[in-house]
């Protein structure tokens, strides 16, 4: 923000009757430890109330409000030997991503120097300062676990204030809103007619809720505008590290990077970069080239079905409020790794059949309308499907601590694959005939895994093992053997 939107912020605080749970006045008090614990109190207190940030503000007297300035200078201040605005990143669990400003506030004493602490509201989680976690009751800091009640309301509104209607950046002209967000792009995917004029399409972005009207004519964007129609993610604070990254490595190690994704629309929005990205990396895969009746043809290794779908379940479903980390294609000679942030709401041994169930469903439903994603939760049926086609080794879905990542392995032959593999690959047939209203055999087991007929014993002793496994079961054990079909356990 700049000095004159500092002050009309400013202003606009000091207009409230009184300092209240989400906003505190000092005049030069810097203990760092005090500072400490009204972040975390102000981020809980903002949410409690509604508010999207939480303020503390230097070199206003408090009970009079007199604007008198300060001495505090925080980017010169330490902890320790430890700069201030480091140690208290540190301090807060989760971190806690607060802006610090500095100006020149023109007051009844002329030009006086103020500092505001700009606090984004808790997301998912109490923000604690060490062990403790700190609300604000009227004026007062006090401890969350002192107030029950604040505590469950403030676990209830976590619940019911979603990701995409958050601000991603405040109180803009018109102008800045257009030059911000990719509208033109916006509009044509969601096949809305071009406005003839500024204000209308501001309208139009305000009715999808990619911005919202403030008074005196002047705009926020939501998150949902920025993180699908951002000209450039860097330049909303929060949003800057959720970008898509793409990396092509040497071999199957991370020693060495071949290739990044860093063309134009790297940094866009994910709507403005989506197509790009699903072109680039289906341009670093490895390819195979049949021979057909008359021409040599390329088709690529992994199929572009199922990299759509994964990639844009990556955008999906991550969790936005985990900080310092952003969705991310890797490539590999034998493999692809695609990682997002946040643990899944479902087991991953239920992604096939389990309604659709994200964190984010805003931007789910608004990637549906623009046909990024699929319908009703049936991206991963259409990615399984598609590598099942390809005769790939099937998806291994994992979730290491705060992620969720999906392995694509290249060819590999029924006698490459280890145990794991194969009863994974078993149990995803099962779960996709399933689905589809069939149910796995013998006969359509082989035809998954490139068996032969003669070879029928490999595809029996799969099958005992994946029911050995707990994975799949059959459907009529009184059916004779030869009849035998099998359906995943949950079924």
């Amino acid at each position: 923000m700049t000095p004159t939107q500092l002050s009309a912020l400013l202003v606009e605080l000091l207009a409230l009757p009184n300092e209240t749970e989400w906003v505190e006045w000092k005049h030069n008090n810097d203990h760092p430890e005090m500072i400490a614990e009204r972040l975390s109190a102000l981020t809980n207190s903002a949410t409690l109330h509604g508010r999207d940030f939480g303020y503390l503000v230097w070199g206003v007297e408090d009970g009079t409000k007199n604007v008198v300035g300060t001495t505090f200078r925080p980017r010169q201040a330490k902890k320790g030997n430890e700069e201030l605005e480091n140690w208290l990143m540190r301090s807060q669990h989760p971190q806690v991503n607060f802006q610090m400003h500095e100006w020149t506030h023109e007051s009844d004493l002329g030009g006086v120097p103020v500092v505001l602490f700009e606090i984004p509201r808790a997301s998912h989680t109490p923000i604690r300062y060490g062990s403790e976690e700190f609300v604000r009751i009227g004026s007062l800091t006090k401890k969350l676990k002192e107030y029950p009640e604040k505590e469950r309301e403030l676990w209830a509104t976590f619940d019911r204030k979603p990701f995409e209607t958050g601000t991603a950046k405040a109180d803009l002209a018109g102008p800045d809103v257009l030059a911000l967000l990719d509208y033109d792009r916006c509009l044509k995917l969601l096949q809305i007619p071009l406005p003839t004029d500024q204000q209308g399409i501001l309208n139009k972005l305000a009715d999808e809720v990619l911005v919202v009207h403030k008074p005196g004519g002047r705009y926020d964007i939501t998150n949902l505008g920025a993180i699908l129609f951002a000209t450039n993610l860097t330049t909303f604070d929060r949003l800057g590290r959720k970008a898509l990254r793409i990396i092509k490595y040497k071999g199957d190690g991370r020693t060495e990077t071949e290739r990044e994704w860093r063309d134009a629309p790297s940094q866009t929005g994910y709507a403005v970069a989506f197509e790009a990205a699903v072109a680039f990396i289906n341009s670093q895969l490895p390819q195979n080239e049949p021979i057909g009746q008359a021409f040599r043809t390329e088709v690529r290794v992994y199929p572009e079905k199922a990299v759509r779908e994964l990639v844009a379940n990556c955008l999906i479903h991550q969790d936005f409020s985990v900080t310092g980390a952003g969705p991310m294609v890797e490539i590999f000679a034998g493999r692809m790794e695609i990682t997002n942030p946040g643990e899944p709401l479902v087991d991953t041994l239920r992604f096939l059949d389990s309604p659709p169930k994200s964190r984010n469903e805003g931007l789910a439903a608004m990637m549906r309308r623009m046909k990024i994603c699929e319908e009703a939760g049936t991206g991963i049926d259409k990615a399984v499907e598609a590598v099942e086609e390809a005769h790939l080794p099937a998806l291994n879905f994992t979730v290491p601590p705060g992620f969720t990542r999906v392995f694509m392995l290249g060819q590999r032959t029924f006698g490459e694959l280890d145990s794991k593999q194969r009863i994974n690959a078993c149990y995803q047939h099962a779960c996709l005939r399933f689905v589809q209203g069939r149910r796995m055999t013998n006969a359509s087991l082989r035809e998954r895994m490139g068996i032969d007929d003669a070879s029928a014993a490999q595809a029996s002793r799969l099958i005992r093992d994946a029911v050995q496994a707990g994975v799949i079961k059959l459907f009529d054990p009184e059916a004779r053997r030869k009849n035998a079909s099998y359906v995943p356990i949950w079924a």
